[in-house]
């Protein structure tokens, strides 16, 4: 069977190396628009502050370990079209195009940068952030930047906020919404955060939407907004992405935000020998049972495997609802969330509770407390979400509540759950625990200390 991969990010990755496991006969063959493969963009924040050494460490493969698993890897080769009756590629290479032939498709077409219709985003020392070039191109200018301003607050751009500030360089967010990460934390986490990172040196201005950048000698100088103007030498735009599948107009289903629309086993609703993942598809969502955009490595790799094992096995298997379940830390602080928010919640269907609770006994002489919140359905008590923070490293425990959305537990289940016990670590009644017996409003005598 020959199989073209197209796009060497998490998904495709995945679907290579899921593809040698299942099948040695398989000819597969790899397709990349870029210069190097398999770019982790996940770990360009430690590039950005040192940690990482260099761009050429943030890969989980390359062209010479590909061509040694026996992949016939094609590099700087832009698929630019597809045809499905044909079951042909179009390819784009500098020496021209060509057609190659295959038995089963896989696309990974990822996402771009959203590129907001305001005069002054041609101007030099403005960036983007996505995949390694640019990366480069944001990394080299810490040497010289003075003032810089970070267009939007999700986690690309407080990455790069975070960087820039560390750094030493004048650092301010701009976001059109109120709090900054306002799709992954509820007031209760942002708010301590804004407070925290102004302590730091970045500052964050929500509720302001950028209206022009205006240039001095063909450089950022000043971003406009709806409410104020901040100078800066540089200015790096992060507010979102879209799916890169413009390209596909036409040939595959997209709905009318651009996201290829698949089935359960990861194939292309128009075409069964195609299947996509990544980035510019959805997944089910298990809070909801909806399908919802939820841009995760962890999202691509799992698709990744259940396309590649369909594709050798006649579908038989699905791809597993998932809760969006992510972390992240923001100089003092470490925050995780997953399932729903305050921001996407049907408020009345759901409630929640938020609580504040020492990690470890007092005899132990920490005091150190976790911020908790959980949210969950009013007339059955499921558990749909759950956020935490502290500056304690604790955020592993946010995959159990992960793992209690998808098993369909109630608070009743959390709130007697089988933890360890270990004053190293924690208490009697582990923290998550007692989130979930303060929503039920009840809690238990034997962790109480009364001295």
């Amino acid at each position: 069977m020959k199989i073209i991969v197209v796009g060497t990010s998490h998904a495709g990755y995945e679907a290579v190396q899921t593809i040698l496991k299942e099948d040695s006969n398989a000819e597969i063959h790899l397709y990349e628009r870029g210069e190097t493969a398999s770019f982790l963009s996940c770990g360009i924040q430690s590039y950005l502050e040192d940690i990482s050494p260099s761009l050429d460490s943030l890969h989980y493969a390359n062209e010479e370990s590909y061509k040694e698993q026996g992949v016939n890897v094609h590099m700087n080769s832009d698929v630019v079209s597809v045809d499905p009756e044909a079951k042909t590629i179009t390819v784009k290479t500098a020496d021209g195009e060509s057609k190659e032939s295959y038995d089963k498709l896989f696309l990974s077409p990822g996402a771009v940068p959203i590129e907001i219709p305001i005069p002054g985003t041609d101007l030099d020392h403005l960036y983007y952030l996505r995949g390694r070039n640019w990366a480069d191109k944001v990394k080299e200018r810490m040497s010289s930047a003075k003032k810089a301003v970070v267009v939007g607050s999700g986690y690309i751009g407080i990455e790069v906020a975070e960087a820039y500030a560390k750094a030493g360089i004048d650092t301010t967010v701009i976001d059109s919404l109120n709090s900054i990460l306002p799709t992954y934390l509820d007031k209760e986490f942002t708010s301590v955060l804004q407070e925290n990172a102004l302590e730091h040196g970045m500052k964050f201005h929500g509720g302001e939407k950028v209206q022009e950048i205006i240039g001095e000698n063909g450089s950022v100088a000043k971003v406009v907004t709806d409410k104020g103007e901040y100078e800066a030498d540089t200015v790096v735009m992060a507010v979102g992405v879209r799916p890169n599948t413009q390209w596909l107009d036409g040939i595959l289903a997209r709905n009318e935000r651009g996201f290829v629309e698949v089935n359960e086993h990861m194939q292309s609703t128009s075409n069964p020998d195609i299947y996509v993942a990544g980035d510019a598809t959805l997944v089910p969502f298990a809070p909801t049972g909806e399908k919802r955009a939820i841009a995760l490595a962890s999202n691509a790799r799992r698709q990744g495997v259940i396309a590649a094992k369909n594709m050798l096995s006649d579908n038989k298997f699905e791809m597993p609802a998932v809760s969006g379940t992510s972390a992240l830390s923001l100089f003092d602080y470490h925050f995780a969330c997953t399932g729903v928010k305050d921001c996407d919640a049907d408020l009345s269907k759901v409630d929640s509770k938020y609580y504040e609770e020492t990690i470890r006994p007092k005899f132990i002489g920490d005091d150190t407390t976790v911020k908790m919140k959980i949210h969950f359905e009013k007339d059955t008590n499921r558990i749909v979400g759950a956020q935490l923070m502290s500056k304690k490293d604790v955020m592993f425990a946010i995959n159990t509540v992960s793992t209690a959305i998808s098993a369909g537990w109630t608070l009743e289940q959390l709130a007697l759950a089988d933890f360890f016990f270990q004053p190293e670590y924690d208490k009697p009644w582990n923290f998550l625990n007692v989130l979930a017996q303060q929503a039920l409003g009840e809690t238990f005598g034997s962790d109480k200390e009364l001295f």
